[in-house]
């Protein structure tokens, strides 16, 4: 079975506060980038196995998680082995859940090669084990995330005909650590979902990214892309999760003039 695991951004981040349990809660928005994604290639298998193509991922197989999705599948339902191949396209440490797409998309295709049957909150239930935003690829649609990441309810964003552009300095990327290491949780005098209620044009300064101010100051680079893209005349622009992928929304299709160890991805919402 082979399954096009596609990113996300965050359309705004608020860390509200630490748990007893050493997560956070946050409240955020997850939209799909539909044309960016990763190729993941599921079978059934006498051995659990993990071919990689691509962009390479620098961590032991058994700790990369298609590989913990797939065991955890296993001791969920006893299910057999899979062999799974994937080719990586979606920039890592750059708070896109490209891994956690990933991983999603095995949970997916192990439920349709073993016939689980398994509905769409045992799903999410599922893909939660495995992180945060894992459980957002389950439904794939513009969801206001909240809980530590997990809890989800669809909301609509007037997004339909902008251009969206991902950015990335190639070789930087931020730690999942790193980024909750720096940020200080505080709740914000106005719910994100009723901020998101204002026209996009005027986001910009009232929709924020919590980890941006740390992450920044460590990661000059990615402070660098996000203004250039606001330059480049986009109507918001803002850091994707805990980074270091910056998106700019634009009206019209940009023209961008990075340099080469730039990534840049420009689709049509």
């Amino acid at each position: 079975m082979i399954l096009r695991a596609n990113c996300k951004i965050n359309i705004g981040l608020d860390v509200l506060r630490r748990r007893d349990d050493g997560f956070h809660d946050l409240s955020t928005v997850m939209v799909p980038v539909r044309e960016l994604y990763d190729i993941v290639e599921v079978a059934p298998s006498e051995s659990m196995t993990l071919e990689q193509r691509g962009i390479v991922v620098d961590c032991p197989v058994e700790k990369n998680l298609c590989v913990r999705a797939a065991r955890m599948m296993q001791q969920r339902y006893g299910v057999g082995n899979v062999a799974i191949t994937l080719d990586k396209r979606v920039p890592f440490g750059a708070g896109l859940g490209g891994g956690s797409s990933d991983a999603t998309a095995v949970i997916v295709a192990m439920n349709e090669i073993f016939r689980l049957n398994l509905s769409e909150e045992e799903l999410i239930a599922r893909a939660a084990e495995i992180g945060s935003d894992t459980a957002f690829f389950v439904r794939n649609t513009p969801q206001l995330c909240t809980g530590r990441g997990e809890v989800m309810t669809p909301i609509l964003l007037p997004l339909k005909g902008l251009w969206l552009a991902v950015v990335k300095s190639v070789g930087e990327g931020v730690s999942t650590a790193e980024a909750y290491g720096g940020v200080k949780p505080a709740e914000p005098n106005v719910p994100l979902e009723q901020r998101l209620q204002l026209p996009v044009n005027q986001w910009q300064g009232v929709v924020k990214n919590d980890f941006e101010e740390h992450i920044f100051r460590a990661c000059p680079m990615v402070k660098e892309l996000k203004a250039r893209l606001l330059d480049a005349g986009a109507i918001f622009a803002s850091m994707s999760g805990s980074g270091s992928a910056v998106f700019g929304l634009f009206t019209e299709r940009p023209e961008l003039n990075f340099d080469s160890y730039i990534f840049t991805h420009i689709e049509r919402l």
